[in-house]
């Protein structure tokens, strides 16, 4: 088993905006019912974490991933995009993509990476196929887990797979890149779920980047000594529990990722 190592450089701080009805909001735990909207639009939302040093922006379509109608929220990602590509910033996005048609409609826009969640536990062939047509950088998996289960349809399904072994045979077909989230963490400011994510990267082989729970810098820099690829930092930025200095300060210090 690797070591933690006190600094990684292939590390990457990855600052969140959720979007719902094309405004920037936050939820805990993943209901829809313990929301909190902020009232800077998305593309300042954007300019803001750019402004960290952060080389990617994670982009949730919360509409997307609740099935909802999501035109507000997919103009408010153009809105993003507009300001990324000219900042030179990437995007990580997912909610909702659930056909190659989507992903294609989200690469067209600009989207550099896009998150796939519900869809691979319900079509097994989809992730191969993906990867087929975009390759291992340009596509990535979130399992969202409870008690180790891996959940779907913005969490609010339980399904059978234990996330280990299901992470393994996504490797298996191709899989780079994971997003890990435990629900019981996320919206919560009480520290992300390190031990666990740093088993499901040792065990899969993964470059996992772990979500949710994130609330101070000392979480980041733990996030990195259990050489994880990354971290999402939410609530943590919004509620001003890591200022933006604190994190380009941060960033800086990773040395270009």
């Amino acid at each position: 088993m690797n070591q933690p190592q006190s600094l990684n450089n292939s590390f990457t701080v990855l600052p969140a905006i959720d979007l719902r009805g094309g405004q920037v909001v936050r939820l805990m735990q993943g209901d829809l019912n313990r929301q909190t909207q902020y009232k800077n639009t998305p593309a300042e939302t954007a300019e803001r974490w750019i402004s960290t040093g952060t080389p990617w922006l994670h982009v949730i379509n919360l509409d997307g991933a609740f099935s909802s109608e999501d035109q507000a929220s997919q103009e408010a990602l153009q809105d993003i995009l507009s300001v990324t590509q000219k900042l030179g910033t990437q995007i990580q996005f997912g909610g909702g993509i659930r056909s190659m048609q989507i992903i294609e409609r989200a690469m067209q826009m600009g989207v550099q990476r896009v998150i796939l969640g519900t869809i691979v536990t319900q079509q097994p062939d989809f992730l191969a196929q993906a990867l087929k047509v975009w390759g291992s950088e340009r596509i990535a998996v979130s399992l969202d887990t409870r008690n180790g289960m891996v959940q779907t349809h913005g969490w609010q399904e339980s399904t059978p797979l234990k996330v280990i072994p299901f992470a393994k045979q996504l490797a298996d077909q191709g899989l780079k890149w994971l997003i890990h989230t435990d629900i019981a963490k996320d919206g919560l400011l009480n520290g992300p779920n390190l031990k666990a994510t740093h088993e499901l990267a040792q065990e899969s082989g993964l470059s996992v980047i772990v979500s949710g729970g994130v609330e101070t810098i000392d979480d980041v820099r733990q996030a990195n000594d259990h050489v994880l690829a990354g971290v999402i930092v939410g609530k943590a930025l919004y509620e001003e529990k890591i200022s933006v200095d604190e994190l380009r300060y941060y960033i800086n210090s990773l040395g270009g990722n």
